[in-house]
């Protein structure tokens, strides 16, 4: 061990002290070895003494079982120290026989563990025994003494190996924060080949898909698409229109028939109020009802809503309603014929629609730009993780000259001597 320790702790020479950063761990190891053997020479003595104290302890408090009071105690002092003995052998026994490991930290505890156990007992009973049994109570203190006062032999070789360990511990932390910092770098190089060769890919595909984007625009066959989307758009606008007329017709409606839904709920007519209702519903609901459904509804309710009108029971506040109800019948095949044309020209933008989107060039068109957004999500991703990454290593690598002037100053403060790490292997970085 002293061999490989001068081999590497050579003269000192002037400046600062070269070490290998590979020969640090196994110094630290022969290092602690040394220590502990230090530790072990030194506190043999102590821990021999140990022993012998307590089993010298321990024949004085047998001696005390068995001791006479002295003859000169006051009475009161007698009864009380016959009453304390069996308590104080007790405790004294109790801590003398807890066992003295061979483990250097074990029996540290065990014996200040012990040595207290006493100390209370001596503090406690014990005290009421000092005048009863003089010489015995002085020898039993002289014996816990002896104790004592190697147990600070042993406070003190334990306090310098513990600190000479946690010098050794903290170098070896900050060894394994240069090891792991370095592992994590070339990880995150070939990380960054990966994201690189990624990027390049999605790039490329992006690149690909704009040029097949570009050849279908100039495609002479999307002339034949720009004809049907004007065609589905026409369409769409008869629907529309359709449905706005629908929808101001069934309003004028539903306006008179909730005008006699009220009367007649009021005049307790029970199937006039449900004939008017259904009307209500069929032509308020979001979406055109055949022309069957308005016909049967219109026919229960129209002859009931005119008969109130002409009894006065409801008045007709503008053009569009005394319109309805001055020619039903113009009015229901309007609305009938209204309903009709609306879902003719929702079928007709259907089949117009499906034909679009079932046409190969939108189908392409379309697939297209959904994966050019998809890759462009991907795209920013990547990009975004490739930032970090790179931030990440920048900030790792510019915290590597701390950390080894730190383990400089840890390796120079156990050696007692200015020293610079020697690390041999670049960082490894990307490019």
């Amino acid at each position: 061990m002293l061999k490989f320790l001068k081999k590497i702790l050579a003269a000192k020479k002037e400046g600062p002290r070269t070490l290998a950063f590979a020969g640090i761990a196994p110094f630290l190891e022969e290092r602690e070895r040394a220590a502990r053997e230090v530790l072990q020479s030194g506190t043999e003595p102590a821990v021999r003494n140990i022993r012998n104290a307590t089993a010298n302890l321990q024949l004085i408090v047998n001696d005390l079982k068995g001791a006479e009071q002295n003859p000169e105690t006051h009475p009161k002092i007698k009864s009380i120290a016959k009453n304390s003995l069996p308590l104080f052998l007790k405790a004294m026994n109790a801590s003398l026989s807890k066992e003295l490991p061979d483990d250097i930290d074990e029996f540290y505890a065990a014996a200040v563990e012990s040595l207290k156990g006493c100390l209370n007992a001596v503090r406690g009973q014990g005290r009421y025994l000092m005048v009863a049994f003089p010489s015995e109570m002085k020898a039993t203190k002289t014996g816990i003494d002896a104790i004592g006062r190697e147990i600070n032999v042993l406070t003190g070789s334990l306090g310098t190996f513990n600190k000479e360990l946690a010098q050794i511990d903290a170098a070896r932390r900050t060894c394994t924060s240069l090891v792991n910092i370095r592992e994590d770098i070339e990880k995150s190089v070939e990380k960054e080949k990966r994201s690189t060769a990624r990027i390049n890919e999605i790039t490329a595909r992006l690149s690909a898909i704009g040029g097949e984007q570009q050849q279908l625009a100039n495609d002479e066959a999307l002339q034949s698409v720009a004809a049907q989307k004007t065609e589905h758009t026409r369409l769409e606008g008869e629907r529309d229109a359709a449905m706005r007329t629908y929808a101001a017709l069934s309003m004028t409606a539903s306006h008179v028939f909730r005008k006699a839904e009220k009367i007649a709920n009021r005049q307790r007519h029970t199937s006039e109020m449900h004939a008017f209702k259904k009307a209500m519903e069929i032509l308020s609901d979001h979406h055109v009802a055949p022309a069957e459904e308005i016909t049967h509804a219109l026919d229960a309710a129209y002859p009931i809503a005119q008969r109130m009108i002409s009894e006065g029971e409801i008045s007709l506040k503008n053009k569009e309603e005394r319109l309805m109800f001055s020619d039903p019948v113009q009015f229901k095949n309007e609305l009938t014929s209204t309903s009709t044309r609306y879902h003719e020209m929702c079928r007709q933008c259907d089949t117009a629609g499906a034909a679009l989107a079932t046409h190969p060039i939108i189908s392409r068109m379309n697939s297209l730009e959904r994966e050019r957004t998809q890759l462009q999500l991907m795209l920013a991703h990547e990009n975004e993780a490739f930032s970090e990454l790179l931030e990440w290593r920048n900030k790792t690598i510019a915290s590597i000259p701390g950390i080894e002037n730190e383990l400089n100053e840890k390796m120079g403060d156990m050696i007692g001597e200015t020293v610079h790490v020697q690390t041999d292997d670049p960082v490894p970085v990307g490019g």
